[in-house]
């Protein structure tokens, strides 16, 4: 699971910056995937290890960052979309498409890490 992190960590990278050009590099929150996908590399990186008390302690290190951004990027592509139709704009597509992104990504990940752990669990790797 570990190198399907690293996986996810380049896509999150990539979705910042892409976001971060995307909107002129005008808005350095843009860039929020790219922080969150450098921290589950270098978490994703420490976990390849055959230590596995250390693996699983950066792996629930992953899932808690890959979780915690979901609900953080769901909460804000909702709120700046209540915000920006109640004020009677459109919303700003490339920071709406970029947070949706990122919560999509994400929701993946935690799903793809819940069932590591728990298929670890079944076959008696804890």
């Amino acid at each position: 699971m570990a190198k399907v992190t690293l996986v996810f960590a380049l896509l999150l990278v990539i979705l910042g910056l892409a976001g971060y050009i995307g909107t002129g590099s005008a808005h350095v929150t843009a860039l929020i995937p790219t922080w969150f996908g450098l921290a589950l590399g270098l978490f994703g990186f420490l976990a390849i290890s055959p230590n596995e008390k250390r693996r699983k302690l950066f792996m629930h290190f992953n899932v808690t960052i890959g979780l915690l951004g979901f609900i953080g990027a769901t909460a804000e592509a909702i709120r700046g979309y209540v915000h920006a139709t109640s004020a009677g704009m459109a919303p700003d597509q490339i920071a709406l498409g970029a947070k949706v992104a990122m919560a999509g990504l994400l929701l993946i990940y935690v799903i793809l890490c819940v069932r590591s752990f728990i298929a670890a669990r079944r076959t008696g790797k804890v």
